[in-house]
């Protein structure tokens, strides 16, 4: 009897560990977003929509550790941003906005998640209509820029000779 408790206990906590971590990569959609999943790109990608009061697109980008790419964000609105969220993450913070942080994104991903992509409309922003063109540039890059190296300090001349290197 004992065993079939614990048994039951196992099995209780493994679906509530299934539970939740299917539940950290499904992203929570507003009424009459559209849900469309992308793969990686191996060259640049252009997604173009328009941001409809509710009616958008939004996207998943499965990303790898590793990958070095840049995200940019156009539209001739000055009230439709980009917010990019880490479905990995409990929080529901982007870790990147159009907003805040400037029009392009670029990064070395440091561990395999999911990201959502999401083109929005302020609701806040006095305007006119209900949405904005859009263009996301997605650019897979080839390696991450190296920061830039110091020249080596030039030999100074001296009148004195250099001591030889101690041996140790």
């Amino acid at each position: 009897m004992k065993d079939l408790s614990v048994r039951t206990l196992i099995a209780a906590a493994a679906l509530l560990f299934l539970t939740a971590s299917a539940m950290a990569q499904a992203p929570q959609l507003d009424p009459g977003e559209k849900l469309e999943k992308l793969q990686f790109p191996a060259v640049t990608m252009q997604l173009k929509g328009w941001t409809k009061f509710g009616n958008s697109h939004v996207y998943t980008l499965p990303v790898h550790a590793g990958q070095h790419m840049k995200i940019s964000f156009a539209t001739k609105s000055k009230f439709a941003f980009l917010a990019i969220f880490d479905l990995s993450k409990p929080d529901d913070e982007a870790f990147f906005g159009t907003d805040e942080d400037g029009t392009s994104f670029e990064t070395t991903v440091k561990e395999n998640t999911t990201w959502l992509l999401r083109p929005y409309y302020s609701k806040v922003s006095p305007r006119r209509g209900l949405g904005a063109p859009f263009s996301i540039l997605i650019e897979p890059l080839a390696t991450a820029p190296q920061p830039p190296q110091k020249p080596a300090e030039p030999e100074r001349p001296s009148l004195f000779p250099k001591a030889p290197a101690k041996p140790q």
